[in-house]
């Protein structure tokens, strides 16, 4: 009887799911639990097809450049971060920063993302005077620059407004803020691990600051820590309220796996089969992204299995500290992993960064 009752279930949301209905909180739980692995391509994949042609996928080569280890806030879950009186700290100079970029782009990147910390005597300010140089020296780049963590901390720090941060960084020419130091966004899991960081509200309310702005964001998400399914779920639930309240909206989403080597939290690192079957569940829960993203810098190759879980993009990465030092391996045989995509059956395009999605009307 219970296996009748499930297999009616699934029926009826496949059907849902295939007329373009919205799935309820009810429902994707239902199928997290319920589901197989075929099923859930099935459904990720026919989410995916409102936006994007099943078998083509879009990547770009990029650096994610870690221009200090010095951070306050102490995360457990983080093998990257230095105190400031700690002996192997280090801030980058300009000179430096561009040495790193020079090496993307002679590997065919286009792309340079900054995660540094919360670097206590970094202001604002500093940050808008280093982008606006780097803009100078490299208008043929994308920049994601910041985190929205760190724009939290860095306008605490300057006693800025987050709307008046985010002016500043426009000003300073600056396109994107990502959606870095989510993590698992409850504040139950944010009280175990990073209690140093701020309120899932105030990570919120600063993200609308920059959108408001007219800066380009994203949201992202790391699974694999020691997170409830409740926790899990909470964070889709409130993410995807957030993106139907906002009018210039959350560019994409990407989620990867947490790295436990050398990490005070420390724990065992989730096996693909459990990461892309979370992808296809933020794919059939989170309607409102077009875009969603797997991440190869976590879980190499194998990451691209995602995109038959209803990723449609990807990075291939040539440096990140902050996982690396976690146990991340990075390779930049990058047509290795491209041929893994295509022997999944995708046609793959090497695109532009993207613009910000404009205001309608």
């Amino acid at each position: 009887m219970t296996h009748l009752s499930t297999d009616t279930s699934y029926t009826a949301l496949r059907l849902s799911i295939q007329q373009g209905k919205r799935i309820s909180d009810e429902d994707i739980l239902f199928l997290y639990h319920h589901a197989t692995m075929a099923q859930l391509s099935q459904l990720a994949t026919t989410v995916k097809k409102r936006y994007h042609s099943s078998d083509c996928a879009t990547y770009l080569i990029m650096a994610i450049i870690n221009y200090t280890n010095i951070c306050v806030a102490k995360c457990d879950y983080c093998a990257f971060y230095r105190l400031p009186h700690q002996k192997d700290t280090y801030l980058l100079s300009f000179e430096e920063i561009c040495q790193k970029i020079n090496a993307l782009t002679a590997l065919g990147g286009t792309m340079v993302a900054f995660n540094g910390g919360f670097h206590p005597k970094l202001k604002l300010q500093d940050y808008a005077e280093l982008f606006h140089k780097l803009h100078q020296k490299y208008p043929h780049l994308g920049f994601y620059e910041m985190t929205v963590a760190e724009f939290m901390f860095a306008c605490k720090r300057s006693k800025t407004p987050y709307s008046d941060g985010a002016q500043m960084l426009k000003e300073a020419g600056s396109i994107w803020i990502t959606g870095g130091g989510a993590e698992v966004l409850t504040e139950s899991f944010r009280k175990r691990h990073s209690p140093g960081k701020f309120t899932c509200k105030d990570y919120y309310n600063a993200q609308r600051a920059l959108l408001n702005a007219q800066l380009g964001s994203t949201a992202t998400m790391v699974i694999g820590f020691d997170e409830t399914t409740e926790e899990r779920f909470q964070h889709l639930k409130d993410l995807r309220t957030f993106q139907d309240s906002l009018e210039h909206k959350l560019h994409s989403f990407l989620c990867w796996t947490y790295k436990p080597d050398n990490t005070a939290f420390g724990g065992k690192e989730i096996d693909n089969e459990e990461y892309l079957k979370w992808m296809a569940i933020c794919r059939i829960y989170l309607d409102n992204f077009v875009h969603i993203r797997t991440s190869v810098l976590t879980q190499n190759k194998d990451a691209l299995k995602a995109l038959l879980y209803g990723a449609n993009d990807f990075d291939l990465p040539t440096e990140d500290e902050v996982t690396e030092k976690a146990g991340a391996e990075i390779s930049t045989d990058f047509q290795n992993i491209l041929n893994y995509a295509k022997h999944l059956g995708f046609t793959l395009k090497h695109r532009k960064p993207w613009l910000p999605q404009p205001l309608r009307g």
